[in-house]
């Protein structure tokens, strides 16, 4: 059984329940499950180092007149928000996600900007076709946002203070 086949049977990359609940009230205009999703990182963090490292991960997209949202999962009945940014949130400067017709890309250029103790960069790219028709209703095709430290080592596996 492919890796894919089986992320989907067991609900891996499916948007949780709640989260469901939440976009389709704010009349989603696309939603997207089990998107391929593919972690970049080059740097370091307390605990961790690495250069060039690239792991696959499973997630889900939403676009909203209200906001875009990813999450990404590991197992299954559970995600972690990636990116939940409201359209008019005022721009933060730490990360920066992308949307075009290829689909997202989350990128930290500067890891520094997070916690000083931190360096290099990180990326988060979903891959998937996001029609015309999506992205002429989402309401910008670019977000600034800020995160807490414990957001990158949450994603890259090192460890805080």
């Amino acid at each position: 059984m492919a890796v894919a086949s089986l992320r989907r049977m067991l609900g891996i990359g499916k948007l949780p329940d709640d989260l469901r609940g939440e976009v389709v009230a704010e009349h989603a205009h696309h939603i997207v499950e089990f998107v391929p999703v593919t972690l970049r990182f080059s740097g370091r963090v307390p605990g961790r180092k690495a250069q060039g490292n690239v792991r696959p991960f499973t997630g889900a997209l939403a676009l909203t007149q209200r906001r875009v949202l990813a999450t990404m999962s590991t197992v299954p009945g559970r995600a972690g928000r990636s990116v939940d940014c409201e359209w008019t949130a005022v721009p933060g400067s730490m990360v920066r996600a992308r949307l075009d017709t290829d689909g997202l890309v989350i990128e930290i250029p500067a890891l520094d900007r997070v916690d000083p103790d931190f360096s290099g960069t990180l990326s988060l790219t979903y891959t998937t076709e996001l029609p015309s028709s999506a992205l002429q209703l989402a309401p910008a095709r670019e977000v600034w946002f800020d995160v807490p430290a414990r957001y990158v080592t949450s994603l890259v596996g090192g460890r805080r203070g």
